[in-house]
């Protein structure tokens, strides 16, 4: 892909962590995931979505998820990660902004992602508006080396590419 010069590019990064607990439900990716365990969160603790917040606000120099939706804030408690990534779409849009592609890399030893990657990959296509084949997920382990790889945490990393068409000027 060539970038089209009348358009300006921002790239951003996104990471989130939280831990497994019992008693609560799995969500990544706005995709509820059969396990055991869920994301102990302020909001409904869905790191992939929170991680692509982070890239998606990072890239339009507009801060983070904890600016946004403070954890500290009632309104945000047991919020739906869609809700939180649908709000940031729209202020993006506000500004012009648009996603041209998103990579994600879920972190996780439990539970196995492999076949759920599709289903996941088409709720944030989804959920942002843009083509199937503009989002990436990918799942890895940690090999069992720090929190995520002995079970107790699941962390996400998001790459976002965003552009808005240049204002024109006259001369």
């Amino acid at each position: 892909m060539s970038l089209d010069p009348q358009y300006e590019y921002r790239t951003g990064l996104g990471t989130d962590i939280h831990q497994l607990v019992t008693g609560r439900d799995l969500k990544l990716g706005g995709v509820q995931i059969p396990f055991d365990k869920g994301l102990l969160g302020h909001s409904d603790g869905d790191a992939v979505l929170h991680a692509i917040v982070d890239a998606l606000l990072g890239a339009a120099g507009m801060g983070d998820i904890g600016s946004f939706f403070p954890d500290r804030d009632p309104k945000w408690a047991q919020a739906d990660s869609r809700e939180l990534l649908l709000t940031v779409k729209r202020y993006l849009e506000d500004k012009h902004w648009e996603v041209v592609n998103l990579d994600v890399v879920i972190h996780a030893e439990q539970p196995r992602l492999e076949r759920l990657k599709a289903q996941i990959k088409r709720a944030i296509a989804s959920i942002l508006g843009v083509d199937f084949n503009a989002v990436n997920v990918k799942a890895k382990t940690n090999e069992g080396l720090d929190a995520v790889g002995r079970g107790e945490a699941i962390a996400a990393t998001s790459v976002v590419l965003l552009r808005r068409r240049l204002k024109r000027t006259l001369w």
